[in-house]
Order: structure tokens, then C-alpha cells, then sequence
């Protein structure tokens, strides 16, 4: 006798659960992509030659490390117009003949033209040139304002006696003759102590010298403008710069 043979729900609920396992693929965790990709890279080209030479590149000459000739234009005010005529040999010869630079005073513009040239050598001149006619121009006497031609860690700073505090009147009147004392007398102890060359002129404060010293030197300024007593600053200041001898 031939029997069909029947099979239960429970037989065919297991079937369809081993189908649907067998439908659907296992994936495989981040980590383990992302090790085998770095295994990848890391197996690639390791058997061909290592190319970790540094590359050689010729020598860049003079005119193409130079470039185009530049120009910087210094502003002259109305009233360094006679003292630049006066001294204009002694800021002409130093431009020309140390820094291989040509310039020259618009008189249209009123402006002083500073341009390089094929002889200029070192590309610094140019800004040396421009900050040596700038200083002069601020109120620095020549021979001053040589020495940023002549040295490398000098620089100029300026602010307004409003930046550190807001005066008006007398009373902005009263912290400017501070800062200059009877006679200069304050400024000159000042420029003495820190070793820079200051420039009053209206408001403004010009400050000539190295970083530390430009530093110290305006602090004691804005003490002096805040209302400080010129004998107190002078203490601060003195104990500041010996403090500064003994470092160097």
C-alpha cells in the first residue's frame, strides 16, 4: 500500500526557519573590514622599491629668487617737509649705496618711492629702507633711525595716550607733561633707563628699540598717563632693567 506521508505544522514552521537562514548572508563586523583593509594597504607595493628618497632640486638663482621689482611709497606730512629737504643726503646715501636700492621723493604724491633694483642683493633692504624713512618721517632723528638699517631686532611701535585711558581736555593735557616731564626730563630718563628713543607728538607715542626694551619703556609710559608718580616709575623701571641685565 501506498501511505502519503503527512507532516505536521511544527515540521513545516522548522522548514521555513532553516529557508530563511539559509536566505540571508552573515555580515561581517566593522572591525574586522577594517583590519583586513589595513592589512591590505599595508601588503601593497612592499615588495617593489621604497621610494623614501628626498627629491633633488637645483639651486634657484638670484633674479628668480628676487622676482618682479617692488616699491614701497612712505607718506610725508606737511610739517617733515623741511626737515626732510634739510637731511635728505644723509637718508639718500645709506639707501643707495649700503642697501642697493633707488629713491626718490614724489613731489606730486608726497611721497618718498623706495624700488628695488638689479643690483639690490638682500630682499630685506626694501622693508629695512622703508621702516628707516618711516621712523624719520614719525619724528626720529636721523641717527637714530640709522640703527634699523644697521640692526636686525629693532622695531617701532606707536599708540594714541587715548588707548590707555580716555582723557579730555586738561586733563589729557596733564598726562602728556607726565609722560614728558619738565623739560623732557622724564622722557629722557625713560629713554635713558630702557635704552630706546621716544616721540611725543600731539597724542601719539613713538617708541624706537628692541622688543624688551619697547616693552619696558611702555609700560612706564601708560603708568605715567594712568597718573603714577614719575619717582614710582622710575624705581619700577630701574628695578625691571636690572633685573633684565642679570638674565643676559
Amino acid at each position: 500500500m501506498d501511505c502519503d506521508k503527512s507532516t505536521t505544522p511544527e515540521a513545516d514552521s522548522a522548514i521555513e526557519v532553516r529557508n530563511d537562514e539559509d536566505s540571508f548572508t552573515k555580515v561581517k563586523s566593522k572591525k574586522t573590514q577594517k583590519r583586513k583593509r589595513e592589512q591590505d594597504v599595508a601588503d601593497m607595493d612592499t615588495e617593489g622599491p621604497v621610494a623614501s628618497k628626498r627629491p633633488q632640486f637645483p639651486p634657484i638663482s638670484g633674479e628668480k629668487l628676487k622676482g618682479p621689482d617692488e616699491m614701497r611709497k612712505i607718506p610725508v606730512p606737511a610739517h617733515r617737509y623741511t626737515p626732510l629737504k634739510d637731511n635728505w643726503l644723509k637718508i639718500f646715501t645709506p639707501i643707495v649705496e649700503n642697501l642697493q636700492l633707488q629713491v626718490r621723493f614724489n613731489l606730486k604724491t608726497r611721497n618718498v618711492e623706495i624700488k628695488t633694483c638689479k643690483e639690490t642683493q638682500d630682499i630685506g633692504s626694501l622693508t629695512k629702507a622703508a621702516d628707516f624713512v618711516r621712523a624719520f618721517v614719525l619724528g626720529f632723528q636721523v641717527e637714530d633711525a640709522l640703527a634699523l638699517i644697521r640692526l636686525d631686532e629693532l622695531f617701532l611701535e606707536t599708540f594714541d595716550v587715548t588707548d590707555v585711558k580716555p582723557l579730555k581736555g586738561d586733563h589729557l593735557s596733564r598726562a602728556i607733561g607726565r609722560v614728558a616731564g619738565k623739560g623732557g626730563k622724564t622722557k629722557f630718563t625713560i629713554e635713558n633707563v630702557t635704552k630706546t628713543r621716544i616721540v611725543l607728538a600731539d597724542t601719539k607715542v613713538h617708541i624706537l628699540g628692541s622688543f624688551q626694551n619697547i616693552k619696558m619703556a611702555r609700560t612706564a609710559i601708560c603708568n605715567l598717563i594712568l597718573g603714577s608718580p614719575p619717582s614710582k616709575v622710575y624705581g619700577n623701571i630701574r628695578v625691571v632693567a636690572s633685573r633684565t641685565a642679570e638674565r643676559f
